[in-house]
């Protein structure tokens, strides 16, 4: 998931209950989903999903659980952690194929040898939000997540821990690529590490949307969509010797655009990014 602090960027973070309850309950919201993510007006409140039953949905899926505190965390036996195992086990299987692959006969790119490496995004793909989205009542503003993540750690998305810290261990580079604005390093990279990831979140391997200095290598500048900045930075990535193998995402908009031989999309129900 890529989340902006920028307040225009905000305005673009399309809310998808509909979509959600529509992965839960059948074919049939999808398509009041899709029109609510294309902005279209529905014709009667049939085709709007009742916001209460999608928010019980979602809390369903993530196996809902509250602590002494009052917060709210996913469960490790949730249907939702079942589907990430699903996808890590996938996950690791290509990239146990690519070590192989590579202890035989090395890997070329563009007429060099390029180290095998993987792209990360944070939120809800090594990051989980889910307590963050219902302390806010999933009402994502840029001064709210400023707010939590300057003070909270996120939990880590079930199992990827373990994942990265393996690829990383077999020489395979990692790299995060996330929307937060760069503003907010400091916190990601202390939560990155404070929850279990052993590779560094060093400015070599952490890109965060920087639109007061935004790099010389994308040419959209400050104006970037999520497809022109992810894109562009894994091309820039891959510019410095790297073959990328696998990128992940939980946002279709963070694996689209090229400059990876396989994308993995992690779930996530709770809002869509374009």
């Amino acid at each position: 998931m890529t989340l902006s602090s920028s307040p225009k960027r905000s305005s673009k973070r399309v809310r998808i209950a509909a979509a959600t309850a529509a992965v839960a309950v059948g074919a049939g919201l999808f398509a009041a989903g899709a029109a609510s993510a294309d902005h279209a007006a529905p014709r009667t409140d049939k085709e709007i999903p009742n916001l209460t039953k999608v928010t019980d949905k979602i809390k369903a899926y993530y196996g809902d659980t509250v602590d002494a505190a009052g917060q709210h965390y996913a469960s490790p036996d949730s249907n939702y952690a079942k589907q990430v195992a699903d996808i890590e086990k996938k996950a690791k299987a290509h990239l146990e194929g690519v070590v192989k692959k590579n202890a035989r006969n090395g890997r070329v790119a563009q007429g060099k040898k390029a180290k095998p490496a993987i792209v990360l995004d944070l939120d809800d793909t090594t990051l989980l939000s889910y307590n963050y989205e219902l302390q806010v009542g999933f009402h994502f503003t840029p001064e709210s997540q400023d707010a939590y993540l300057k003070s909270t750690d996120m939990s880590p998305v079930f199992g990827m821990p373990k994942l990265v810290n393996w690829a990383k261990a077999k020489g395979i580079e990692v790299f995060y690529v996330t929307g937060r604005s760069e503003h907010q390093r400091e916190w990601s990279a202390r939560n990155l590490k404070n929850v279990g990831y052993k590779p560094v979140a060093d400015p070599a391997h952490f890109f965060l949307k920087n639109k007061k200095n935004p790099p010389a290598y994308l040419p959209c500048g400050a104006t970037c969509t999520t497809v022109e900045y992810k894109a562009g930075t894994r091309k820039h990535i891959e510019s410095q010797g790297y073959d990328i193998v696998a990128n992940f995402g939980d946002q279709y908009s963070d694996l689209k655009g090229g400059y990876a031989d396989r994308t993995f999309k992690l779930p996530n129900p709770m809002y869509y990014l374009p």
